[in-house]
């Protein structure tokens, strides 16, 4: 596939999760317990829960739990690397060696501990992932530092900056046309990619601990759902001696993390080299 399908797919995704977001109703429907854990003919279109509420409500609130916090989160990382590729390429070995030195510290931190620790420290009336999610992408950035660097390196670094000056190039053109339009891009598009599913996985398994503990979210605020939520009602339907017949919630659930692992791919293909 080529770079434009990639793009297509990509651009696809991001829409269907901010569309999502920006659609998500502030509360869940009445309850119909008539309609407890109805299928998608009796509910379009994907079904209810054990109280007779739309799935997809489930689906629009998750999103919009996750989208903000992991494209910032994304972000972060990227400039993060690019910031890594731009110094190796300035050539000053103190400044790149202190940065190298913090990046060590900050990656041998234990990133969980470290975003559980931050979970617990936010007030319960404010519970939001972004905090987390910064915290997270703080911690990924020394590797995307440390990875846009080697390929700065490989580039021939500061060498390669003095080649294109030779040539009668301008600075502007050089660092973000040449070193990072390039060169960095496929290496820190990637990392912002992977950071953003990071961070979705990371709400997932945050709401979905504090589900089977039966306490509040870390991630959201009572009023909404997560798509932990989807998967905590679904996964009770592989256990034929429950007789739980909320498949349709499971499928959706793993449908939503499918398309957030085909928006990371896309990403990633999008951005690769020629």
């Amino acid at each position: 596939m080529n770079r434009r399908t990639w793009l297509i797919l990509a651009l696809g995704c991001l829409g269907l999760l901010f569309s999502g977001a920006w659609m998500a109703p502030e509360h869940l429907s009445a309850m119909d317990l008539r309609l407890s854990l109805a299928g998608p003919d009796l509910v379009w279109p994907f079904g209810a829960d054990v109280k007779g509420r739309p799935l997809r409500e489930y689906a629009l609130q998750g999103a919009e739990v996750v989208a903000l916090p992991a494209i910032t989160a994304g972000l972060v990382v990227a400039l993060a690397g690019v910031f890594g590729g731009l110094l190796r390429c300035v050539g000053t070995e103190s400044v790149d060696a202190t940065i190298q030195g913090l990046g060590e510290v900050m990656g041998a931190l234990p990133r969980m501990v470290v975003v559980l620790v931050v979970a617990l420290v936010i007030p319960r009336d404010s519970r939001s992932l972004m905090p987390m999610a910064l915290a997270w992408a703080v911690l990924a950035a020394p590797g995307a530092m440390d990875e846009a660097a080697s390929v700065a390196e490989r580039l021939g670094g500061s060498r390669f900056v003095e080649a294109l000056r030779a040539h009668g190039y301008s600075a502007t053109r050089i660092y973000l046309v040449h070193v990072v339009g390039f060169n960095l891009r496929p290496v820190v598009v990637r990392q912002g990619a992977e950071t953003l599913m990071q961070v979705v996985f990371l709400e997932i398994a945050l709401s979905y601990l504090a589900l089977m503990e039966g306490r509040p979210s870390f991630t959201h605020p009572d009023s909404s759902r997560s798509w932990a939520d989807l998967l905590q009602l679904g996964y009770k339907s592989l256990f034929p001696s429950l007789r739980y017949d909320s498949e349709h919630a499971l499928w959706l659930g793993l449908s939503l993390l499918g398309l957030v692992g085909l928006m990371t791919v896309s990403i990633g293909r999008m951005a690769r080299a020629r």
